[in-house]
């Protein structure tokens, strides 16, 4: 399969909302991707007393997107928006969501917050910062700031969520869909999802992994995994929940292997 020639003429697919935990929403969009596959696009919407969105989606999925939001939360109840990072697939909608949800701060990290400012001229007074540990507070439920252990922007920051154990880890986990989209990688082969997710991660998201040493990226990774996570979203992969989270971890343990065998 080759890793850079999508066929960009195929039409996506539609893939609705899904559901991923208590008042928990998937926002999902596809692109094509290596193979005749498809890579996700998502974002979320945690319902919550103040209601979350977590990213932004992509300007080419705007009336979609901003369709799928609204028919799960009114504008004006919107509370916070979390970008994770300011790449085009994560805030392509962030500036049109701030105009569009009038009682919503942007929340990101303090120094993606000066490029907010510099690049996209949003007021501090409109942003809220936190950073890796640190959290806000949603009315009914605490949020947490939690770097994902793989990244291509440093001022990445996911977000976890104590009360559902839901966590968007950004770009890490990512893996692309089979010819036919699914909602849960658990309807992915085993063997072909470890391979593709490997794949992703070492063409488009961390080419550095191979400079890491092991042993330090799995005690990362062990911390990330003490949170108890129930379920995991990736920005560009179907949901994981229960045994799939466990593989997910085990194979991205093994990136640094992979990429020094490949070097």
């Amino acid at each position: 399969m080759s890793l850079f020639i999508p066929d960009l003429t195929l039409t996506p697919p539609r893939q609705e909302p899904l559901q991923v935990a208590s008042e928990t929403f998937v926002i999902r969009a596809l692109t094509p991707s290596v193979g005749g596959t498809w890579t996700n696009l998502n974002a979320m919407l945690i319902r919550a007393a103040e209601p979350v969105i977590v990213d932004t989606g992509m300007v080419t999925s705007r009336e979609q997107w901003f369709a799928d939001l609204f028919s799960l939360v009114a504008p004006d109840e919107v509370r916070w928006i979390f970008i994770t990072h300011n790449d085009s697939d994560h805030s392509g909608n962030m500036v049109e969501a701030l105009q569009r949800c009038p009682n919503a701060k942007l929340v990101t990290s303090r120094g993606e917050a000066f490029r907010c400012a510099a690049s996209f001229g949003i007021s501090y007074e409109r942003m809220h910062m936190v950073d890796p540990g640190e959290t806000f507070d949603a009315g009914d439920r605490t949020l947490r700031a939690v770097r994902p252990p793989v990244y291509d922007s440093p001022y990445t920051r996911g977000l976890f969520d104590h009360s559902t154990g839901v966590y968007y880890a950004s770009d890490a986990f990512c893996a692309p869909n089979p010819e036919a989209p699914v909602d849960w990688v658990e309807d992915i082969d085993p063997s072909a999802w470890a391979t593709t997710m490997a794949q992703f991660h070492l063409a488009s998201l961390c080419p550095w992994i191979g400079l890491v040493e092991p042993a330090a990226f799995q005690r990362e990774l062990s911390g990330l995994e003490q949170l108890g996570i129930a379920a995991l979203v990736s920005a560009h992969a179907p949901a994981m929940r229960g045994r799939s989270v466990r593989q997910a971890f085990a194979n991205l343990a093994r990136l640094p292997e992979v990429a020094r065998a490949k070097a």
